[in-house]
C-alpha cells in the first residue's frame, strides 16, 4: 500500500510551495487507496512555536487536506533515533565525536532514480561524513527523516526538489541500515513572475494570508494542483475529486512552476460561482462577520455572487452599502461627475426620487427611463453619474437593483452630498 507523508517545521506558517507539497502527496495518497501522514518535525526546538504548529494543522484542516495518521512529533521520539544511531555504531559504520554521533559516508558514486527527474548519479566523495545525532542529543534532519521513513514505512518521498541534495545522503543511511529506500519524487520549485524562486513580492505569503484575502480552500488546491503538474485535458478549473480521479506522478513537470495571481484570482471567482447562493450566503457571513438582516444580506449576496473573484472583494463592496464614508473612485469622478450638467441632473433625478414610493427597483427604473426621455438625454447620462454618486464607482451590479438595496434614505443623502460638493460644473 501506498504510504506518504507531509513534515512541515513548526517554524514559520505554511506558505505556498509548502502546501502545494502536501498537495501532491495528499492527492497521490488518495488516488492510489493509499495512506498520508502528517509529521510534525520539531526538533529545531529554538525557533519552532506551538502557534505556527497549531496554525499549520488549522491550515491543513481548512484546506481539507485531511490525514490518516498523526500527526508525529519528532520531539516525542529521541529514543527511537539514538537506537537506530546505536546500530550504526555497533555496525562500526558511524563513530562519536565528542557526544555527536557521526556517519560515515561511503567513498563512492552512487545512482538514484527519481520518478520525476530520472536517473540522478551523485559522487559521495565529494561530501563530508553526516552527522547523525548532535552532541545536544537531538538528531540531525536527514538521520531522523530516515529513521521516522522506516518506522512510518513510507513508500514514496514526494517533495521539492531542492531536497534532491539529501537524498545520496539519506540513502546512503538507508543502506546501512539495511532497508530498501522509498521511491523518490523531487518536485519543481514555484518560481515568482522573474523566473526566480517564488518571494513574497509575487505571492510567497502564508496560506493565513490567502485565506484572509477571501480565497477558497477548494480554489487554492484546484490552481495549486496545476503548478507542477498537468492534467492531460488542458482542463483548468477542477474539484479536488476530479484532480484526485486525474492525479498521476508521471504527469509532474521537471521546470519550475511560475506562480500566477491573475490565474489563481480567475480560478477563485469560478469556484464562487460554482456555490448555490445558499453556500455563497453562508461563506460570505462568515468572511464578512455584518451586523445586518440575514434577508438583506441574501440579496445583496445575490447581486455579486458572480461579480466577484474574492471573499474581499466582496467585502469590499459590502462596505459601499453600509458605510455612510462613500470613497468616489478619482477616474470615475473625472469621467462622469465633473461634466458639464451633471450636478442639475442629479439634483433633478433627487427632487424625482423623493416621491418614488415605494422605493423599488421597479419604481426607481420607471422613473429613471421617464426623466430620461422628459430631459432627451441618453440613457448613460444619467445611469452613469447616478451609480459614480452612489457607490463611488464607474462599476457595479444593475444600477437600479443597487440603489433599491441601498434604500431611499442612502440614496438622497448620497445625491444630496454629491450635488453640495458640486463635482458638476453648472
Amino acid at each position: 500500500m501506498v504510504r506518504v507523508r507531509f513534515a512541515p517545521s513548526p517554524t514559520g506558517y505554511l506558505h505556498i510551495g509548502s502546501v502545494r507539497t502536501a498537495l501532491f502527496n495528499w492527492l497521490y495518497a488518495r488516488s492510489q487507496g493509499g495512506i498520508f501522514i502528517l509529521r510534525i518535525e520539531d526538533t529545531d526546538q529554538k525557533r519552532s512555536s506551538d502557534v505556527y504548529m497549531e496554525e499549520i494543522i488549522a491550515d491543513m484542516k481548512w484546506l481539507g487536506l485531511n490525514w490518516d495518521e498523526g500527526p508525529y512529533f519528532q520531539t516525542k521520539r529521541f529514543d527511537i533515533y539514538r537506537s537506530y544511531a546505536q546500530k550504526l555504531l555497533e555496525k562500526e559504520l558511524a563513530y562519536k565525536d565528542g557526544e555527536a554521533i557521526i556517519f560515515k559516508i561511503p567513498d563512492i558514486k552512487v545512482k538514484i532514480y527519481d520518478l520525476v527527474h530520472g536517473e540522478i548519479e551523485v559522487d559521495n566523495t565529494l561530501i563530508d561524513d553526516l552527522v547523525l545525532m548532535k552532541s545536544d542529543g537531538s538528531p540531525a534532519y536527514n538521520f531522523a527523516c530516515v529513521v521516522d521513513d522506516i518506522e512510518m514505512q513510507i513508500t514514496h518521498v514526494i517533495r521539492g526538489d531542492d531536497h534532491i541534495s539529501n537524498t545520496n545522503k539519506q540513502v546512503a543511511v538507508y543502506d546501512a541500515l539495511g532497508v530498501k529506500p522509498p521511491k523518490f519524487a523531487h518536485i519543481p520549485l514555484i518560481l515568482g513572475p522573474d523566473k526566480a524562486p517564488l518571494s513574497k513580492r509575487f505571492g510567497a505569503v502564508s496560506i493565513t494570508d490567502y485565506r484572509a484575502m477571501g480565497y477558497l480552500p477548494q480554489a487554492l488546491v484546484n490552481y495549486l494542483s496545476l503548478l507542477g503538474w498537468a492534467p492531460g485535458d488542458n482542463k483548468e478549473f477542477m474539484s479536488a475529486e476530479e484532480i484526485v480521479k486525474k492525479f498521476s506522478l508521471k504527469r509532474i513537470n521537471k521546470t519550475g512552476a511560475e506562480f500566477n495571481l491573475d490565474k489563481l484570482r480567475w480560478i477563485n471567482g469560478e469556484h464562487i460561482r460554482k456555490l448555490t447562493l445558499d453556500e455563497f450566503v453562508k461563506v460570505g457571513l462568515e468572511f464578512i462577520k455584518p451586523e445586518c438582516d440575514e434577508a438583506w444580506f441574501r440579496k445583496f449576496a445575490g447581486l455579486y455572487h458572480s461579480r466577484v473573484k474574492t471573499l474581499a472583494e466582496f467585502k469590499e463592496e459590502f462596505g459601499i452599502f453600509i458605510s455612510d464614508d462613500v470613497r468616489y473612485n478619482e477616474e470615475a469622478t473625472e469621467k462622469f461627475l465633473k461634466r458639464d450638467g451633471v450636478s442639475d441632473i442629479l439634483n433633478i433625478t433627487r427632487k424625482r426620487f423623493e416621491k418614488v414610493d415605494p422605493f423599488t427597483q421597479e419604481n426607481i427604473e420607471k422613473e429613471v427611463r421617464a426623466l430620461v426621455s422628459e430631459l432627451k438625454i441618453e440613457s448613460a447620462d444619467l445611469i452613469h453619474p447616478l451609480r459614480v454618486a452612489v457607490t463611488g464607482k464607474a462599476v457595479s451590479a444593475g444600477v437600479f437593483e443597487v440603489l433599491a438595496l441601498l434604500g431611499k434614505d442612502k440614496v438622497l443623502n448620497r445625491l444630496a452630498r454629491v450635488i453640495e460638493d458640486d463635482y458638476g460644473r453648472k
